[in-house]
């Protein structure tokens, strides 16, 4: 065999592995499930919204425009100080994954669904870019409670 092509089968071999997106690594999801970045702007809106992303109805957090901050799941002030942009993403995309018990909806997975309307089933609530975009939000907030 010619050395160079010893050189690069070797380095081959000693590189680390490459996720594929949406792949899950232990505790996180560390590749961006379309490829690109979120926009903080528009999950600030995913997140604030009660029809769409619903995060304020279980989540308390730096939001103003809530009177009365949810107290169902963890506060989310700070949350991208306290975990990884892969930690959140996989949070969003399947809660159940770290905790089976979790009442948190999977956002993106649609394997399991329960408590789930037929016109529903099968179909994740958020896109992937929408998950991106509420993942680039969430890790802006790294002020603690």
């Amino acid at each position: 065999m010619k050395p160079l092509a010893s050189m690069l089968i070797g380095a081959l071999l000693l590189a680390p592995p490459v996720r594929a997106a949406g792949q899950i690594d232990r505790d996180s999801i560390p590749v961006s499930l379309t490829g690109t970045p979120g926009d903080a702007a528009r999950g600030g809106a995913i997140v604030g919204n009660r029809q769409m992303g619903l995060c304020v109805l279980c989540h308390a957090g730096p939001f103003p425009e809530e009177r009365i901050p949810a107290t169902i799941g963890p506060n989310l002030t700070g949350i991208g100080a306290r975990l990884t942009e892969g930690q959140i993403r996989l949070r969003v995309v399947n809660a159940r994954h770290l905790n089976p018990d979790s009442v948190m909806p999977s956002y993106f997975n649609t394997a399991g669904q329960i408590r789930t309307a037929p016109a529903f089933q099968g179909k994740p609530i958020l896109t992937a870019p929408q998950i991106e975009d509420v993942v680039a939000f969430l890790t802006t907030l790294r002020t603690a409670p």
